[in-house]
């Protein structure tokens, strides 16, 4: 059984790596910390589930995915879409231009217009620092499909980012 502090350690080690990673999911921080504190419960209560074949960040990491792919298939995620969409004029007009101009804020959005396949390759590849292996165990999917999206990814990425110099990009 798990003691308290080893799942505090625990949390210290993988919570920020994996709020990021369901932030790239959901694109709502909010939500993100969410799921993050959900799968962390769902540790805890099902630890007699977790055999340590493996390596834990990666079962976090599994668990977190699932649960955002879970988190987007909801209802309630698809209500506040349709309601950002509607409200997203208005929201475009409030943003600060100098924020907008930030290099990471382009690269961020970019990324997180990118649709879902391109997109959690890409952050598994670039902000977990994955191999193409990792990602199709973790995904479920051939190592040839990874590839493919990151592929794709770059290219969807290159025009939104041809007037800032992102070097992985200029030179694929």
């Amino acid at each position: 059984m798990l003691q308290i502090s080893e799942l505090e350690r625990i949390m210290e080690q993988h919570t920020e790596r994996l709020i990021r990673l369901a932030f790239y999911y959901v694109r709502d921080l909010q939500s993100a910390e969410d799921i993050v504190q959900d799968v962390f419960i769902k540790f805890y209560d099902n630890q007699q589930n977790y055999e340590e074949r493996g390596e834990l960040k990666a079962y976090l990491s599994k668990l977190v995915v699932n649960r955002s792919k879970d988190y987007l298939r909801r209802w309630s995620y698809r209500k506040i879409q349709v309601q950002q969409k509607i409200f997203a004029k208005q929201a475009i007009i409030r943003r600060d231009m100098l924020v907008q101009q930030d290099e990471q804020t382009l690269i961020e959005n970019a990324i997180l217009a990118l649709p879902l396949k391109q997109r959690e390759v890409i952050s598994h590849f670039y902000f977990e620092e994955m191999a193409v292996v990792d990602i199709a165990e973790l995904l479920n999917i051939p190592e040839s499909t990874v590839k493919t999206r990151l592929r794709r990814g770059r290219e969807l990425l290159k025009p939104k980012l041809q007037h800032i110099e992102w070097e992985v990009l200029l030179h694929e």
